[in-house]
C-alpha cells in the first residue's frame, strides 16, 4: 500500500469517526443526561485517555506560561463551541447541525481578511454566497427540523472553532497532541464552571452501562482516534487533501441521523447539504483555484 493510499484511508476514517458525534450524543440525551454532562464526560475522559497515551509514548507535557495562557483561552473557546453544538441537537436534526458546523473554514477566511488583511478573492466571496444559499434552502424546506435558535447555536459553535484555528496558526507553535490535551483540559474546566450557573445544568452522574459506554465512545472515537488519524493523514497527504476528505464528517452525521434516529431527508435538504459542502471545498482548494485563475490570465 502506497503512502498516498494510506493517508487517504486514514483521512476518511478520521472524518467518519468525527461524524459519529451525534450517535453518542443523542443516545446519551435519550438516557436522560443533559447537554452539560454529555460534553463534560466526553472531554474529561478524552483528557485522561490522551494524557495516558502521551505518557505511554513518552511525549513531553512541558509548556511555557505564555503558551498555557493561550491554551486556556483556546480551551474556553472549545468549551463554548462544544456546548453550543451539542445543545443545537435538541433544536434541529443532528445531521443538519453537523453540516452547518462545517462552514468554519469560511469563518476562518473572513477572520483572516478582517484581522490580518488577507485579501478576499472571488473564490472566498463565491463560497460565502454558496454557504448562505445552502442555509437558506434548509429554512425554505418544510421537512427540515431546524429553528433559528438551533441555527444560531451551530453558527456560534462554528465561529468559536474558527477563532480556535486562527489563534493556533498565528500564536501557538507546539505539537498538535500537546495543543489538544491542554485545550481539552481547559475546555473541561470551562464546562464544569458553566455547569454551576444553573441548577438544570449541573453535572449528572453516569448511572448505567449505556451512559458509561457512550461517554467513553465520544471520548475515543470522534475525539482521540479521529485526531490521531487526522494528524497522521496530514503528514502523509497534506492538510488540503485531508480537509477535503473531511467533508465525510457531516455526511456521516447525516447518515446516522437519517438511518438511526429517523431524521428527515428530502431532495431540497440534500441540495442544501451539497451546496454547503461545495462552499467549504472551494475554500479548502482556494489556493489551487487562484493559481489556475492567474495562469489563465497570463495566457
Amino acid at each position: 500500500m502506497s503512502l498516498q493510499t494510506k493517508g487517504i484511508i486514514l483521512a476518511v476514517v478520521s472524518a467518519v469517526f468525527y461524524g459519529t458525534n451525534p450517535l453518542g450524543a443523542l443516545i446519551l440525551f435519550q438516557e436522560g443526561l443533559n447537554v452539560t454532562s454529555v460534553v463534560f464526560y466526553r472531554f474529561l475522559f478524552a483528557v485522561i485517555l490522551l494524557a495516558l497515551f502521551m505518557k505511554f509514548f513518552k511525549k513531553s507535557f512541558y509548556v511555557t506560561f505564555q503558551q498555557l495562557s493561550i491554551l486556556a483561552f483556546l480551551g474556553t473557546l472549545f468549551g463554548i463551541s462544544a456546548i453550543c453544538l451539542f445543545s443545537s441537537f435538541l433544536y434541529m436534526d443532528a445531521g443538519l447541525a453537523s453540516t452547518i458546523l462545517f462552514v468554519y473554514p469560511i469563518f476562518v477566511a473572513i477572520l483572516m481578511a478582517i484581522f490580518f488583511k488577507e485579501k478576499s478573492s472571488i473564490v472566498v466571496v463565491l463560497s460565502i454566497i454558496l454557504s448562505f444559499a445552502g442555509v437558506s434552502l434548509l429554512f425554505d424546506s418544510n421537512s427540515a427540523n431546524i429553528s433559528f435558535f438551533g441555527l444560531s447555536l451551530v453558527l456560534i459553535s462554528s465561529l468559536c472553532y474558527a477563532i480556535y484555528i486562527v489563534v493556533i496558526n498565528r500564536y501557538l507553535k507546539i505539537s498538535s497532541l500537546k495543543t489538544t490535551l491542554y485545550s481539552m483540559f481547559f475546555c473541561t474546566l470551562t464546562i464544569l464552571i458553566y455547569s454551576f450557573s444553573q441548577e438544570n445544568l449541573n453535572i449528572m452522574p453516569l448511572n448505567n452501562f449505556n451512559m458509561w459506554f457512550y461517554s467513553i465512545f465520544l471520548a475515543l472515537i470522534p475525539t482521540i482516534f479521529s485526531l490521531i488519524f487526522l494528524v497522521k493523514a496530514i503528514e502523509l497527504i497534506g492538510s488540503t487533501s485531508a480537509s477535503i476528505l473531511g467533508a465525510l464528517e457531516p455526511l456521516t452525521a447525516v447518515f446516522i441521523g437519517v438511518f438511526v434516529f429517523g431524521e428527515s431527508l428530502t431532495l431540497k435538504i440534500v441540495l442544501a447539504i451539497f451546496t454547503i459542502l461545495l462552499s467549504v471545498i472551494l475554500i479548502v482548494i482556494k489556493s489551487y483555484l487562484e493559481r489556475l485563475l492567474r495562469l489563465n490570465k497570463r495566457v
